[in-house]
C-alpha cells in the first residue's frame, strides 16, 4: 500500500472514530433524559416557581430583587436564583424547567415533561397560611395533579401515559409552614402538639397514597427543615447570637421522626413505590454549621433585607437593601436560601448518603 493510500486510510478511520465517539455520547445523553422523562412538583415556596403570580395572596416574588441572578427575571421564585428542584432538573439534563401548573401556557405537549404544583405559603393542613390570602393547599395540588394525569393519557394514550408517569420523578417539599405558622392557626393550635403532627402525617399520607394511584413510584420527600434557625424565627423569638429557636426546632424533629417512620410503611405496603426521604433538616444544620467549609461567609443573616426593620418583619421587595456578592450568604430572604446555598444542598440530594438521603440518593433513584 502506497504512502498516500494509508494516510487517506488513516484519515477516513479517524472521522469513523470521532463519529463513533459523538454517537456514543449522543446515545449515552438520550439514555439519560430518558429515563427521567418528567419532573412533577408539590410543595410550598421552596419549591414555587410562580403559581402565587397568579393568586391574590401577599406571597408573591414576581418583582425585584428576586431572580436577580436568573437572568434578571423575578419570575415567582423566592431566591435570587433557583430552586433545588431546578438545579436537580439541569442535573438530570432538562431542556427547560418544569412549568407552573397555573401559567396559561401548561398546556398540551409542555405537561409531557412535567408540572409544578407548588405554591408558597401552603402547607398539608388546608388552613395553614390562610392569613397570605390565596394559596393552593397540598390537597389541592394532588386534585390538580389528578387532572394533568388525564390530560396526558388523553394525549398520548393510556398505555404511554403510564409508563411515563411511573418513571418520573416527583418531588414533594411540604411541612415547614405547618410547623412554623401553627402558633397562628386558631384550628391548629386548638389541638395538642402531638395531636397536631399526627393529624399532619395521616394528612400527608392519605395524599401520597393518592400520588401513587396516580401512577407516581419515584417519590422524593423532604422532611421539615430547621425552621428555628432562619432569620425570620430568630426575629419574632429572640435567642442569644449563635442559638436557633428550639421549641420550633423540636416540633420540626419529632414531625421528621414520624414521617420517616410513615414513608417506611408506604414502601413497604405499596408495591413497586420508591418513597424517598430527604433529610434537609440535617443538610441545612450541616451547612449552617460548617458555612465556612462550604465557602460561605454569612450564615444568619439574610441578604435581601429592609435597612430600616427589623429583617424578619418585611419580606424581601424593591425597596430592600441587597447583599453585594449572594454567593457569599446561606439566605436570600428572612425564609429562604440563595442560590449558592441551594446548589450544596442539591448536591447533598444527588450524591449524599443514607444520613441525608435514604434509603437512597437521587442518582441511584433515577437509575433504578
Amino acid at each position: 500500500m502506497k504512502k498516500k493510500e494509508r494516510l487517506s486510510l488513516f484519515h477516513e478511520m479517524g472521522i469513523i472514530f470521532q463519529i463513533l465517539v459523538v454517537y456514543f455520547f449522543l446515545l449515552v445523553s438520550c439514555s439519560a433524559n430518558k429515563s427521567v422523562p418528567a419532573f412533577f412538583t408539590f410543595g410550598d415556596s421552596l419549591v414555587d416557581v410562580g403559581n402565587n403570580n397568579n393568586l391574590l395572596t401577599q406571597a408573591k416574588a414576581n418583582f425585584y430583587p428576586h431572580g436577580i441572578d436568573f437572568g434578571n427575571n423575578p419570575r415567582g421564585r423566592f431566591s435570587n436564583g433557583r430552586t433545588t428542584f431546578d438545579i436537580l432538573q439541569q442535573e438530570l439534563g432538562f431542556a427547560q424547567f418544569t412549568p407552573p401548573y397555573l401559567a396559561p401556557t401548561t398546556v398540551g405537549d409542555a405537561l409531557l415533561q412535567g408540572v409544578n404544583y407548588a405554591s408558597s405559603g401552603s402547607g398539608i393542613f388546608n388552613y395553614t397560611g390562610y392569613f397570605f390570602g390565596e394559596r393552593i393547599n397540598f390537597d389541592t395540588q394532588i386534585s390538580n395533579h389528578g387532572r394533568t394525569v388525564l390530560a396526558i393519557m388523553s394525549r398520548i394514550g393510556i398505555p404511554a401515559a403510564q409508563k411515563l408517569l411511573r418513571r418520573a420523578i416527583y418531588g414533594v417539599v411540604i411541612g415547614s409552614n405547618d410547623i412554623m405558622f401553627r402558633e397562628f392557626t386558631p384550628m391548629a393550635m386548638s389541638m395538642s402538639e402531638e395531636a397536631y403532627l399526627d393529624f399532619l402525617i395521616s394528612r400527608l399520607k392519605l395524599a401520597l397514597t393518592t400520588l401513587y394511584n396516580l401512577n407516581a413510584r419515584k417519590i422524593t420527600v423532604s422532611n421539615a427543615g430547621p425552621s428555628g434557625c432562619i432569620p425570620y424565627e430568630k426575629e419574632i423569638h429572640p435567642v442569644p447570637k449563635g442559638s436557633c429557636v428550639r421549641l420550633i426546632n423540636r416540633m420540626a424533629q419529632t414531625y421528621n421522626d414520624k414521617l420517616k417512620g410513615m414513608l417506611a410503611e408506604l414502601n413497604k405496603d405499596l408495591l413497586g413505590a420508591k418513597f424517598i426521604y430527604v433529610d434537609i433538616y440535617q443538610i441545612l444544620i450541616d451547612l449552617t454549621k460548617n458555612y465556612v467549609s462550604y465557602g460561605f461567609e454569612n450564615a444568619t443573616s439574610a441578604c435581601c433585607s429592609f435597612a430600616v426593620t427589623p429583617v424578619g418583619l418585611v419580606p424581601c421587595n424593591p425597596l430592600s437593601k441587597i447583599c453585594p456578592d449572594r454567593s457569599k450568604y446561606i439566605f436570600w430572604d428572612a425564609f429562604h436560601l440563595t442560590d449558592a446555598a441551594n446548589v450544596i444542598a442539591t448536591r447533598h440530594m444527588m450524591d449524599g448518603g443514607l444520613n441525608y438521603v435514604s434509603p437512597m440518593n437521587f442518582r441511584r433513584l433515577v437509575q433504578s
